[in-house]
This record gives C-alpha cells, sequence and structure tokens, in this order.
C-alpha cells in the first residue's frame, strides 16, 4: 500500500511539474497581433519578429495609402491587433480619426516612419510644412523605421527583445547591401539621362540618395491634381534633355503619363515607357517584388535600364520576375 502511495505521489509531483513548466511556455507560444498600414511596414514587421508576431497589412497591392479610408473591419482589425505600426507623416491621412481612437485605448499606435531625424526628412512646399512621408525609398533611411519597429515588438513582448535585436541587425546588413547596389546601378546612368520623371512626387528620397534630378507630374500626395502647364514644362524638359523614358506607378493612373509621351512625340522626340514603378504599394502578395527589398531592387533596376544604365536584368540578387527592358 505505501509503495502505491508513493508511486501515486511520485506520478502526481511529475504532473503538477508539467503543468508548471508548460504554463509559461504555452504564454510564450502566443504569438502577437501586429498590425501594420502599407505592405512596406508590414514587410519590416516580418523580417523583425519572425516566428514570434503574426503580421498582417490593411493595404495591399496597388492601394494608395494617400487616398485609403477605413472600413468597419479595418476598424475591428485595428482593435484586436496588439501592436498598430502605420507609416505616419500624414501618409495615411484619411486614417488619422481612426488612430487616435485606438491610441486612445492605450493600444501602441507606433509611427515608424517618424523615427527618421527631422533633419534628414524633405519638406515639399506644397505640404505646407509637413514632411514628405516617402522615406522607405532610401534604404538608408528605412534603417531607421527598422530600428522603430524593433523597439515596438520588444516593448510588447519583452521576453522576444533578443530575438528582435538579433532579427532587425541581420536584416540591416540586407539593407546595406542594397543600398549600395542601388548606388551603382544608378550611378551608371549617363549624366544627360539622370531625370527620373514619375506619375506623382514619390522618389525624391531615392534622387537625393542617389543623384538624380526627379520630377513628379502630381505632387507628393495623390490628392493633388496635375495642371496642364506643369504637363507642358515636363514635356519640354523631356526634349530638351532628350530624356529616353517616363515611367508610371502600379498605385497611380498612368493617363498623364501617357500625356507626356504623346505630347513628347508631337515635338518630334521619341519617349518610352520605363515600365511601372512601385510607389506606394509593393507587388503581389508571395512575388519577390511583393517585399520590399524586391520593391526596391525592382525599382533601381527598372530605372537604370530604361535611362540608359548598366544594371542586370535579375537586379540585385537575381531574384528579379517581372520583365525588365
Amino acid at each position: 500500500m505505501i509503495g502505491n502511495m508513493n508511486r501515486y505521489s511520485a506520478i502526481l509531483l511529475a504532473m503538477l511539474t508539467l503543468l508548471w513548466t508548460a504554463g509559461p511556455a504555452a504564454a510564450q507560444s502566443k504569438r502577437l497581433n501586429v498590425l501594420a498600414t502599407t505592405g512596406m511596414v508590414a514587410d519590416l514587421a516580418r523580417a523583425v519578429a519572425g516566428e514570434r508576431a503574426e503580421v498582417s497589412a490593411l493595404m495591399g497591392e496597388g492601394v494608395d495609402p494617400h487616398l485609403y479610408k477605413p472600413t468597419r473591419s479595418d476598424i475591428a482589425r485595428l482593435t484586436r491587433a496588439d501592436v498598430v505600426l502605420i507609416n505616419g507623416l500624414h501618409l495615411e491621412g484619411k486614417m488619422d480619426e481612426a488612430f487616435q481612437r485606438v491610441a486612445s485605448s492605450g493600444k501602441p499606435v507606433v509611427r515608424v516612419a517618424e523615427r527618421v531625424p527631422k533633419d534628414r526628412r524633405i519638406t515639399p512646399p506644397d505640404l505646407e510644412g509637413n514632411d514628405d512621408p516617402h522615406v522607405w525609398m532610401a534604404p538608408s533611411l528605412w534603417v531607421h523605421a527598422l530600428d522603430a519597429v524593433r523597439d515596438a515588438l520588444s516593448s510588447a513582448d519583452p521576453a522576444g527583445a533578443d530575438a528582435y535585436a538579433r532579427n532587425a541587425e541581420a536584416y540591416r546588413k540586407d539593407l546595406t547591401e542594397l543600398d549600395a547596389y542601388a548606388r551603382r546601378v544608378l550611378d551608371s546612368i549617363p549624366a544627360n539621362a539622370r531625370v527620373l520623371v514619375t506619375a506623382h512626387d514619390a522618389f525624391t528620397y531615392l534622387g537625393r540618395a542617389y543623384g538624380i534630378e526627379v520630377r513628379g507630374i502630381q505632387g507628393v500626395s495623390t490628392e493633388s491634381e496635375a495642371g496642364l502647364k506643369g504637363i507642358e514644362e515636363l514635356v519640354a524638359l523631356l526634349v530638351d534633355r532628350k530624356v529616353p523614358a517616363v515611367f508610371p506607378e502600379t498605385s497611380v493612373s498612368d493617363r498623364n503619363v501617357q500625356a507626356l509621351v504623346e505630347g513628347a512625340a508631337a515635338r518630334g522626340h521619341t519617349v518610352a515607357l520605363g515600365g511601372a514603378l512601385f510607389s506606394d504599394a509593393m507587388g503581389a502578395p508571395g512575388t519577390y517584388e511583393g517585399t520590399y527589398i524586391g520593391m526596391i531592387d525592382h525599382n533601381v533596376t527598372l530605372i537604370s535600364r530604361a535611362l540608359g544604365g548598366d544594371a542586370p536584368a535579375g537586379g540585385f540578387r537575381g531574384k528579379l520576375t517581372l520583365a525588365q527592358r
């Protein structure tokens, strides 16, 4: 009888020990629910989070964040998230009220682009004192957003802080290599062709980083309208400088870009469509161009090749799948 009791006590102790040790593990196995606004911010969060968080994005392929209005289901997703990551700098301007509501409930709403130092931001005249939000166009600036994501996830999940730090450092190296590649292929564009004309002014940070003049038909926000005078001025620029190509964008109508091509043709200068660039949204989910690195790789490789530079068709790491010139 005593022997049976000892065996029973031993089994009970083992079960209690198992439950005790499994409890913290079970708690840690619950992954953070992280909701980002744009694909660029979501991709950054996935790189930092690894397996410790479930990351999703509100806006998908081809969606313009300047014009995006949240739906009821979006509000529900914002409410359920453990951490909300947004670009900020008024990129998602029509969602400001929703963000304020979420933040007032005590949930962290982190504006990752606002981690970029003020003296490294660009303040265009048409934004009335506000900063250009398209900081992701320069990988050397996007590393600041990387730090903001790392700190936000570490604050929400202190047990994962070391993992988040390791993942962030690994991704920082990727961004450094991408920046070096972009500099090399864009530096190869001939001096007379170093003009990037796009549907809207989303590439100023890229231009400043790599020494390329950037002109957008619309302003920084796609809410602005393209005037006839502005289009005529850009046509004159294309003709005078013999610029070989202009670029539509995947998230903006190409109507105005086509007008430039037709205007230049009427003045005897042939301008090609250099291919659609990713500006405010990335490529399709599950593709290389549907990642931040693939997005930037696609853009700089396409720009270089269309403007007469020297870039490999496969891009940064030979992974480009979209047709190249």
